[in-house]
């Protein structure tokens, strides 16, 4: 399995034989307004795309989380082909259909496509309030024979459905959104360093990557930041937090 972390959530997963983009937003630096009540009004995205993107054309799939803007933004409503199986949560099932998508597939439990097995699994996308406000959001456990198990978490924080997952399908590889993406009120939505260090106790066997961050204005917590706090609780040997661009390899 090789995944390639292209900028905040967006990734390219090479697995079972399959090219699937997870995620994609694509749109150019600075072409998309600040989030709100965020304390700053730096225009998103805050970094281009890397100069090594995949072929879209040669894409087998496309994985959406959520719609949320920073997950799935204009430039991917037009720039992917409109007959690309796409895998959403049911909530967004006719938001995709409305934007011209033919082969969406809202999975609810588990679907078998070309060898992979897909699991959706829920999220927290904040609490409280905030969690409400920011609506559903998903993640997915990807499981294909002779290849590493990957959980790619979604925006969500640490709470019972990522646990109960964690402990259920002890996947070898989770991908984390961090950022500690935050509003003026409300509390972090998305993984904290303390939770992403919860979830290495967890699985400490797992390999963890973490993504989501230095790419949008409301996520405050920096690649640089987090890397000091994974190096003082000594779990470098288990955490990996890429660049834009950068490829990984499970075997």
């Amino acid at each position: 399995m090789k995944i390639q972390l292209i900028r905040h959530a967006t990734m390219f997963l090479e697995l079972g034989g399959q090219k699937i983009l997870v995620d994609p937003m694509l749109s150019p630096p600075g072409t998309m307004d600040p989030a709100q009540n965020s304390g700053n009004n730096r225009r998103n995205p805050l970094v281009d795309l890397p100069n090594n993107m995949p072929d879209l054309d040669k894409l087998d799939a496309v994985m959406v989380s959520h719609t949320h803007r920073d997950h799935f933004d204009q430039v991917a409503v037009e720039t992917l082909p409109k007959e690309i199986p796409l895998f959403c949560q049911p909530e967004d099932e006719e938001k995709m259909k409305t934007l011209g998508f033919l082969a969406v597939e809202p999975e609810l439990d588990a679907v078998l496509w070309n060898g992979i097995q897909l699991k959706r699994k829920k999220g927290q996308h904040g609490k409280g309030q905030m969690r409400e406000k920011m609506g559903p959001v998903s993640g997915y456990i990807l499981q294909t024979p002779n290849e590493p198990s990957v959980y790619i978490a979604g925006d969500s924080v640490w709470c019972s459905d990522i646990e109960a997952t964690l402990e259920l399908y002890k996947p070898e590889v989770i991908v984390l959104f961090s950022g500690a993406a935050q509003f003026l009120e409300g509390g972090p939505i998305t993984m904290t360093s303390e939770e992403i260090e919860r979830v290495c106790k967890k699985l400490p066997d797992s390999d963890v990557i973490v993504a989501h961050m230095d790419a949008w204005n409301h996520c405050l917590l920096t690649r640089h930041e987090l890397n000091q706090y994974i190096d003082q609780r000594e779990l470098s040997h288990q955490v990996h937090i890429p660049e834009d661009g950068e490829w990984m390899e499970y075997l």
